[in-house]
Formats: structure tokens, sequence, C-alpha cells
């Protein structure tokens, strides 16, 4: 099979300034970002194949390398013009109602030991589409999203901040293996070191209480692309919208709550540590899904559930 042939039924991979089929997308073992974590990476999303705002992404992705001292070799015009290079080359695999999740991944590369010197010098740059986890997450959006607080606690912000979005997802990972092992299809809410609510495992949390929306400041969360355009809709539709801290009885107590994140937009919540919310979604979570609906120009909702079927909720982390 040639490579023409090969591109046209495999996805293909963008590193390091070369388009490959994904099977022959070869990284060294050596790699810092596998030996070390020792990287950093940003996610967008396509809605009817076009990326949303991959210019943000873009923007905190070079932000996280600043602040974790890598030079990627390229400017944000560069990465944002080989992102849609990867898209279009990629577009033509999107099945009926499908949309991609778009990366860029960045380590700082293969290490020099002992005076040897590495196949490549400099950062290893990856830009790869991965099909949304469509089919595993429909259930969440009929019914919402069971939510359960794990042991596992948010990495604290003095030993590396939230606000970078690193390659060192170990303390979600566990979380959310934990919830998962105890309760099958629920996600993982992490708290922060001094035990207030930080947020899910890959995505920002939101409460309302008495018709306020409240969210976790990013002094230790993640400032949430998605999350910064669901308070930019309560701005715009006149819902007062709070950043502060919010405790496990505020989560328990509230009258509604919802997820945001890349993937799944807004998302309401059913429970919480298994106590159910009046209404999923609640009248306030209605009008914000409506105005993300129009703000991205499709029904993502609808979109998940055309790939509803009777299997359980997988979170995908």
């Amino acid at each position: 099979m040639n490579d023409t042939t090969t591109r046209r039924n495999e996805r293909v991979v963008w590193i390091n300034g070369e388009l490959v089929p994904e099977s022959s997308g070869n990284l060294s073992f050596r790699d810092a970002g596998f030996v070390y974590g020792d990287a950093v990476f940003d996610t967008a999303r396509t809605f009817n194949g076009v990326p949303f705002m991959l210019e943000e992404h873009i923007d905190r992705l070079f932000k996280s390398l600043r602040y974790a001292g890598i030079n990627p070799g390229y400017d944000k015009a560069a990465l944002i013009a080989a992102t849609h290079e990867t898209i279009e080359a990629n577009r033509h695999l999107l099945g009926p109602d499908e949309d991609y999740w778009v990366s860029q991944r960045i380590s700082s590369g293969v290490p020099s030991f002992e005076g040897e010197t590495p196949n490549r010098e400099g950062a290893t740059v990856v830009i790869e589409c991965m099909p949304l986890p469509l089919k595993a997450r429909a259930p969440m959006f009929n019914g919402g999203i069971d939510a359960v607080v794990a042991s596992v606690r948010r990495v604290p912000p003095e030993a590396l901040s939230p606000n970078a979005k690193t390659n060192n997802y170990m303390n979600m990972k566990m979380a959310q293996r934990e919830v998962s092992a105890i309760a099958p299809g629920s996600w993982a809410v992490l708290l922060d070191h001094n035990g207030h609510i930080s947020e899910g495992a890959g995505c920002n949390m939101f409460i309302i209480i008495d018709g306020v929306v409240v969210t976790p400041p990013t002094e230790t969360v993640l400032p949430g692309i998605s999350r910064q355009v669901a308070i930019d809709l309560c701005r715009e539709t006149g819902i007062p919208c709070e950043e502060r801290l919010v405790s496990l009885y505020d989560a328990k107590t509230a009258d509604e709550a919802f997820f945001t994140s890349t993937s799944l937009c807004i998302c309401p919540l059913r429970s919480f540590n298994g106590g159910l919310y009046p209404n999923s979604p609640g009248p306030v979570t209605e009008r914000l899904i409506e105005a993300f609906k129009n703000r991205v120009g499709m029904d993502y909702i609808a979109q998940y559930l055309q790939h509803l079927t009777d299997g359980p909720a997988d979170t995908g982390i």
C-alpha cells in the first residue's frame, strides 16, 4: 500500500513539521515527555469539522510552554497553520455526526546523555486528531453526570501551577480510577489542598445557588476555555456569576450544577456524592446550554444523543 492510499484510509499526525500516517508516527522512547513527563499540551475540538477558539487554545499552550521552560521551535501562527493542515488532512475520515479532538503535544525533546548526540535536537512537536468519545459520553447528556469526590487531591499550586496544561495527569488519573472502581460511569471531582472543590478530572465545575452561578477561582483550577465561555455567556444573558471558593456543603446543597470542558461544552450534573440535584438540567443550566449551542453554531447535545446506546457511560479518563 503506498503512502497516498494509507493517508486515505488512516488518520495522519503532524510530527516535527511532517504529516505521516499514525501507524508510522514514531517517537523516541527516550523523549523527555515519556521519560519525565516534561511536556505540555492543549486540546481544542471541532464543530462540524471546524475548530472552535483555536487561537485561544494556542495562546494557553504558549503560556504553558513558557511556564515549563520549553521552546517549541515554532511561533503561534505556525502551529495554528499546522493544526488547520492536520484537520484538513483528516477531515474525510469523520463519520456522520462526528467531530475531532485536536491536540498539540510538545515535549522538551530527546536529551543528550553522556555526551551522546540525540537523533534530533529541539522540542518534539505533535499535532493529532482523535474522534470525540460521543458514544461513551452520550449517556451523560441523557440524564446528567453523576459526580463523586475522590480521596486524591488536586496537586497544590505551591507544587505545580494548575494554570499550566502539562502532561502530568497522574493525580487526575488516580482520582478517576478510584471513582470508577466504586461508582462505574461516575466522574471524579478533586478537592484542593484546603478541602474546597477544585475541578472535575479534566473539566471545570459550576454550581448554581439561588440563581447565581458559582465556580472555583483559577488559583486552584485550570482556566478552561469552555469555562471562560460559560462565564462570558452568563454576563451576556444577565445571569449573575461569581468566581469564589466552593465548599463541599455548597456543592451538595446547590440547586443545579454542570461541568464544562472542550468536549463536554456544558453538561449538567445529575448528582453529587449520591445526592440528586432537584433538576438536571436546571433552568439556569438550560439557558446556558442554549446560549452555548448558539455560540458554536450547532446542537452539540443532539450530536451526542445521535450516538446513544444501551451501553454504560465512560469518562474516557
